[in-house]
């Protein structure tokens, strides 16, 4: 825009470019969307609905965990307007997703993209069926990266996508998209008292999650049987031992015959470490007890009063 005879003018070519601009980015939308569709399918779970996308040709849909957990029975709507039943391949609640296949033939498939590679400030796309609106759009950028997010189970969900793409209602387990047409999250909770704050499940994570539960049915983790509470490490203990972090986990009680149990563990210690990995907190020791850990001996340090002990566990196969 420029001054004319003391009139403001707009500079023509401005205006070109930055319709060449919006013209380019509207373009991209249309192309993923047109592509990514025919892929999204509609949940209806018996006590309300969600989305998802199919991620291989014989039908395996993944969601989230929410959508379709303890749902008497699933039907999934394709895009084509075809309803078809789906069983529960695998759900796993501490990471909110979960597979369910239906028999539909060959149908079109949505790819995993590289969720490592997504740079903050790039468009990402939405699509899915909120308040039963088939195939909604909507389109914002990726606001932030590594973000965590409590899973309804409690435990917390690391490395989650932040975007200002608007999810609603019913958007639950649909495809985050770039516009290449490659899938960086699946959709998965808003914060409903503010505006443009949404989150995804990042597709590694989903790439790797899906493949545990084809193969298992759920994600095998390890527990020591320990009911515990985030607590500050007195200032003077932490010098003392040289601590790496100033809090630790209050061991509350212990389930009777848990591994935690029969290592000698009591009520009232603080867990610091596990295999020299520091324990700040219960978060921190949720993510050290994967399945790597079934079964195999490691070395759990604590403060016993004031004296830093080590002690032997053995975590077992947590069935919840």
């Amino acid at each position: 825009m420029v001054r004319v005879d003391g009139c403001l003018s707009y500079d023509r070519n401005v205006v070109t470019d930055e319709a060449v601009l919006f013209d380019a980015y509207s373009d991209a939308v249309v192309r993923t969307v047109e592509a990514a569709s025919p892929g999204v399918v509609r949940i209806d779970a018996g006590r309300g609905s969600g989305s998802g996308f199919v991620f291989t040709p014989d039908g395996l849909v993944l969601t989230n965990s929410h959508v379709v957990s303890g749902a008497p029975h699933v039907t999934v709507t394709l895009a084509d307007g075809r309803s078809l039943r789906g069983d529960l391949v695998g759900d796993d609640p501490h990471t909110d997703l979960a597979v369910v296949r239906v028999d539909g033939g060959a149908l079109a498939t949505l790819p995993f993209g590289d969720s490592r590679a997504v740079r903050v400030g790039q468009i990402a796309i939405a699509i899915g069926n909120p308040f039963g609106f088939q195939c909604t759009v909507t389109a914002g950028v990726v606001s932030a990266l590594g973000r965590s997010l409590r899973a309804r189970s409690g435990r917390l969900i690391d490395d989650v996508i932040q975007t200002d793409a608007a999810l609603n209602p019913g958007n639950s387990g649909g495809p985050l998209m770039t516009t290449r047409g490659d899938v960086i999250g699946v959709n998965t909770a808003t914060i409903m008292s503010a505006q443009g704050l949404c989150f995804a499940i990042a597709s590694n994570t989903a790439r790797f999650v899906a493949s545990r539960l084809i193969r298992d049915g759920r994600i095998r983790r390890s527990y020591i049987g320990v009911v515990g509470q985030n607590v500050p490490v007195p200032r003077r203990l932490v010098v003392a031992h040289r601590l790496p972090t100033a809090s630790a986990v209050l061991v509350v009680s212990l389930e009777p015959r848990s591994p935690g149990e029969q290592s000698g563990l009591r009520d009232g210690d603080l867990i610091v470490a596990l295999d020299a990995r520091p324990v700040g907190g219960v978060d921190d020791l949720h993510r050290l007890l994967t399945d790597e850990r079934i079964g195999v001996a490691a070395v759990l340090t604590i403060i016993r009063g004031v004296d830093l002990r080590t002690l032997t566990i053995v975590p077992a196969e947590s069935l919840k």
